[in-house]
């Protein structure tokens, strides 16, 4: 999560990374991987869409869907939200859009809902900052990290806003909160254990329990649509503190069994940051989406 900056300095932030971004497609099975685009612009964070056909991304505060058929890259009108960040989710029909965005009164991260074909936002979240990553399957509620009193938590809210919830109360970071295709959890990255490590609870904040245990920082778990597998950034221990995903550093893409077990390395790449912040799983369950950087 950012620190509080300015409208400008965001920009700038991003402006000073990797020039080039790499969008990228793998195939989890066999490891081979697809160059799809590659941006002279820091690209971030792709979902797959419901249909399969597109990717949707966030660069330099605009939301943009790429086209897998022709390569086509379109801006989706986001209105006066011109400053989203890397945490956006679609809902489950395919026809909305949830993004984070800068309100410009206190450049705090909130949460809106806006057309997966564009149109006006509709603010969900009324405190800041919240940083979004899961929609439940029924549709009626999103999952967010957000900084409450100093203190990041996993939290819900209904989707047409009203009071949150807050699921988490452990010290330390709670973050990447994304709901199971059954609906039935909410998987989370948490520094309660000493390192970045990967979480299961109950919708309802119970049962929480350290579901995947890898000898790295292990961050934003996302679980393949039919729920048997999750993958995630795993960042080494030695370079990187647990609280922190920063860009532009080698990292691996893992993948493990929802049930736990020895994760498997599936992809090395220079990234972090905007790598796979947000689920880009493929409706086949056999690939994913996601970005790599390389230096100018």
């Amino acid at each position: 999560m950012p620190g509080i900056l300015t409208i400008e300095e965001l920009r700038q932030e991003l402006a000073q990374r990797a020039s080039v971004s790499v969008l990228e497609t793998l195939d989890v099975e066999t490891g081979a991987r697809t160059v799809l685009k590659e941006f002279d612009v820091v690209i971030e964070a792709p979902n797959w869409t419901r249909d399969g056909r597109r990717l949707i991304f966030n660069s330099l505060g605009g939301m943009f869907a790429y086209e897998l058929s022709s390569g086509e890259v379109t801006r989706i009108d986001t209105g006066f939200a011109v400053d989203c960040n890397n945490d956006h989710v679609l809902s489950p029909d395919g026809a909305r859009l949830a993004i984070s965005h800068f309100a410009h009164e206190d450049v705090s991260s909130r949460i809106y809902i806006v057309p997966l074909g564009g149109g006006v936002p509709v603010r969900v979240t009324d405190l800041g900052p919240n940083y979004l990553h899961g929609w439940s399957p029924d549709g009626q509620r999103l999952a967010y990290c957000a900084e409450r009193d100093g203190q990041y938590d996993v939290y819900t809210i209904p989707v047409h806003g009203g009071p949150e919830t807050r699921l988490t109360d452990t010290p330390g970071l709670d973050d990447g909160p994304e709901y199971s295709p059954d609906g039935r959890h909410i998987w989370f990255n948490s520094t309660r254990s000493g390192l970045m490590q990967v979480w299961r609870m109950d919708i309802h904040g119970r049962n929480q329990t350290h579901v995947i245990k890898d000898d790295a920082n292990c961050w934003f778990p996302h679980v393949s649509p039919d729920g048997q597998r999750v993958v995630y950034v795993a960042y080494d221990k030695d370079n990187v503190a647990p609280g922190d995903h920063p860009p532009d550093k080698p990292v691996e893409i893992r993948l493990v069994s929802a049930e736990g077990g020895k994760p498997r390395t599936i992809a090395q790449l220079f990234g972090g940051q905007g790598t796979l912040n947000v689920n880009s799983w493929a409706p086949d369950n056999r690939h994913i989406a996601f970005v790599s950087y390389r230096p100018a």
